[in-house]
């Protein structure tokens, strides 16, 4: 499976040469044609994000405020629960009429049914203005979502504890990142500061964004499954688990993790109480505006397994808003999704930190993000797309669930991947066969070959 690049070369490239002034408030061009009903149709958008939250709340209030077409919009901010809810919504027959679809999740979502087509709304100069990714935004060559931006993967670190401890850079290594760790909450523990954090009250969340970026940066599939083969094959994650153990095991982990959502983590880190988690480049702008940073912190690639970067850290994004299939509302949905991918609106959207543009049109006007840390986000040699992996429905423990059980309470690793392997193999196979899945191996496939797109 290939991905077309092009437009997203050109999108970085325009994104790391580009410093235009900076930005005026939207004025996107007004919708709808003027003709006002007797009662306000209402839509509600559901979204997991709250990195953006300030600034798409205050984007749908001028929204409501100016539309001529009587429609309001209802914002509602689910946490790392969403999947679940959007489920259950289904179920009730309750859904959104527009939901936040996410590289991720946009697959699993349109083999539900849950997305509405969008190809009968776009004109012919949308079609040109934004690109077609194949299993991003599209399937089976009809659209269900536009892209808006994408986001690299980081270590974030509180340089002010670094330098507490004594050390000098960034961990770049498994065996560093656990050394450091505990070194930092040696000096910090007093204050209530801890090495190590992430958010594992959804596990899944949590190695979402930390043992994927630092198996892909390795040269391994973030999710298990391998490109070349065509298979899951989890053992690779047995250094990173192994790794994160030793840091919950010595004491060198924020106590509580087990509870620990994104945004309670932000305002901890916020604080200086964590010297270290993995996320993306949405947290620049989340330090400046949601949670204002009370220290001094910066973000740096992540560390791979031994210090060899044999693959690619993972540029993610391809799609933004989709219209729900069971919207009563289609068309005022849409005419809301028009307003929201108004240039102005997704130019803002870069220049304010919250993610970096895949829209060449917007990338090529857009200023560099004003925003303290946006640097060490920025795409760099080791930055690329990965290929989309197949996501079945696998019977039983889910590997992250798997994997956070055995850093709490222990086991045989190599047994819980073993059954992991087969377990996931089998739901692979059970999916190719109803056809709901294609998987083919590449035989040629290097990940390494995937890194260094953007550092021109």
């Amino acid at each position: 499976m290939k991905i077309s690049k092009k437009f997203l070369i050109s999108a970085m490239f325009l994104v790391l040469t580009g410093s235009l002034a900076a930005c005026s408030s939207p004025k996107p061009s007004e919708q709808g044609s003027g003709t006002e009903a007797d009662a306000k149709t209402k839509i509600t958008y559901w979204t997991g994000d709250r990195h953006d939250s300030e600034y798409v709340k205050e984007t749908i209030n001028t929204f409501n405020q100016t539309n001529k077409d009587n429609i309001e919009v209802e914002l509602v901010i689910k946490g790392d629960d969403f999947d679940q809810a959007l489920d259950m919504s289904y179920q009730t027959s309750e859904p959104p009429d527009i939901i936040r679809v996410k590289e991720n999740t946009i697959q699993t979502f349109y083999k539900k049914g849950f997305l509405a087509l969008i190809d009968e709304f776009l004109t012919d100069e949308m079609k040109e203005k934004f690109p077609v990714m194949e299993d991003l935004n599209s399937f089976e060559g009809k659209r269900y979502s536009l892209p808006n931006y994408g986001t690299t993967m980081r270590l974030i670190y509180n340089k002010e504890l670094f330098d507490k401890a004594g050390i000098q850079q960034p961990p770049t290594t498994l065996e560093e990142l656990v050394e450091t760790a505990k070194k930092i909450t040696e000096v910090g523990k007093a204050s209530g500061a801890y090495g190590f954090a992430q958010n594992f009250k959804s596990p899944s969340s949590a190695f979402g964004r930390s043992a994927r970026v630092i198996a892909e940066v390795s040269g391994f599939g973030g999710f298990g499954y391998d490109f070349k083969t065509a298979r899951y094959d989890f053992s690779s994650f047995k250094p990173i688990i192994e790794a994160f153990k030793k840091i919950k095991d010595d004491g060198s982990m924020l106590p509580g993790v087990e509870s620990l959502d994104i945004d309670p983590l932000r305002a901890q880190f916020a604080e200086g109480k964590i010297g270290m988690y993995l996320s993306f480049s949405a947290e620049a702008g989340v330090y400046q505006s949601q949670f204002p940073a009370k220290i001094d912190w910066a973000a740096a690639p992540v560390p791979s397994i031994n210090g060899q970067f044999n693959g690619a850290s993972g540029f993610l994004g391809g799609q933004w808003l989709a219209i729900s299939s069971q919207s009563e509302h289609k068309e005022a949905a849409w005419k809301f999704l028009t307003y929201m991918y108004d240039e102005s609106i997704l130019k803002q959207y870069q220049e304010k930190g919250f993610g970096i543009s895949m829209v060449p049109s917007v990338s090529a006007v857009a200023a560099k993000p004003e925003v303290k840390g946006i640097d060490g986000f920025l795409p760099n040699q080791y930055d690329g797309v990965w290929p989309v992996y197949p996501s079945v429905a696998v019977q039983g423990m889910k590997s992250d669930d798997a994997f956070f059980s055995y850093m709490l309470s222990g086991g045989d690793l190599d047994s819980i991947i073993s059954d992991l392997n087969t377990r996931y193999n089998a739901a692979l196979d059970a999916a190719i066969a109803s056809g709901d899945v294609k998987a083919e191996p590449i035989a040629d496939f290097n990940p390494l070959d995937l890194a260094g797109q953007y550092a021109k």
